[in-house]
């Protein structure tokens, strides 16, 4: 009898260790997916290609910062490309663009109005700042008169928003 026992009480033993290890290891493969629906951005790509003019942005919106990339080829003007760092304020991008042109690296302060398919770009007063291109005021950003990217695939022209590292002075 006293075997019988202590075989049931060893069993339920076990089963409570085995258990408490099937509980934690769910917890932690939950706790990994919610993980890695968090660092997945939502992205959308921009595009304006007139005449020999091109202008490419990729936005990739995280939580609580957008990164992306940023490619101006106008000519007249010096090729730049770079990426940059900031933040939505509803549909208003406004972020650090770190960029190279010349073969000399430049932060300036860009913004984009993005919605209905398009992205806008803004501009407006700018002062020097810390080294950086900085708007006056950005409440009173123009949008009226900027380019106008409309979206496009970004599997369909990953190249163009292919770039080197760009440090970032924040």
């Amino acid at each position: 009898m006293k075997h019988i026992f202590w075989c049931v009480a060893l069993g339920a033993f076990i089963l409570f260790l085995l258990s408490c290890g099937a509980k934690k290891s769910q917890h932690q493969t939950r706790g990994s997916d919610e993980i890695a629906k968090v660092m997945i951005p939502e992205s959308g790509c921009y595009a304006s290609l007139t005449g020999g003019d091109s202008i490419w942005l990729k936005v990739e919106v995280f939580p609580n910062v957008v990164t992306g990339v940023l490619k101006y080829n106008i000519s007249g003007k010096d090729k730049n490309t770079g990426t940059f760092y900031g933040k939505l304020y509803g549909d208003t991008l406004i972020a650090d663009y770190s960029f190279y042109s010349e073969g000399r690296q430049s932060v300036r302060q860009v913004a984009f109005l993005i919605k209905d398919g398009s992205a806008v770009e803004g501009y407006g007063d700018i002062q020097e700042q810390n080294g950086k291109i900085v708007f006056n005021n950005v409440s009173s950003i123009d949008f009226s008169k900027g380019f106008n990217l409309q979206k496009i695939s970004c599997a369909d022209h990953d190249e163009q928003f292919r770039v080197e590292a760009v440090s970032h002075k924040r």
